[in-house]
């Protein structure tokens, strides 16, 4: 099976940084790579970023490209998600997630298959 055990989440002030993580294990290791989400309050799950286990491809949401940077430590089977100049509208609960492609990453939420619990991020003004 699958475990997603997020971590790395808090309450900054806007400018500040947060590095979320996801430790991965089981069959998530064979999928190509891995995802984050968010989803605030009264709000859709939004794609945020993606990473290839490679480190060979990226992927990210218009609205956090030049902040965040995605990226995975294959010794330890974790992706982190560093986010730089937080604003209050990054506020939301972050999940990471796994594909379900082998090969391809994907922005849609229907293309993973597995999910974590979530970390809560809150960014006052």
């Amino acid at each position: 099976q699958v475990q997603l055990v997020e971590s790395g989440g808090g309450l900054v002030q806007a400018g500040d940084s947060l590095r979320l993580s996801c430790v991965a294990s089981g069959r998530a290791l064979s999928s190509v790579g891995m995802g984050w989400f968010r989803q605030a309050p009264g709000k859709e799950r939004e794609f945020v970023a993606a990473v290839a286990w490679s480190g060979g491809g990226t992927l990210y949401a218009d609205s956090v490209k030049d902040r965040f940077s995605i990226y995975v430590d294959k010794s330890k089977n974790t992706m982190h998600l560093q986010m730089s100049d937080l604003k209050p509208e990054d506020t939301a609960v972050y999940y990471c997630a796994v594909p379900r492609s082998m090969t391809t990453l994907a922005k849609s939420s229907q293309s993973y298959e597995y999910w974590g619990r979530g970390t809560q991020v809150t960014v006052s003004m």
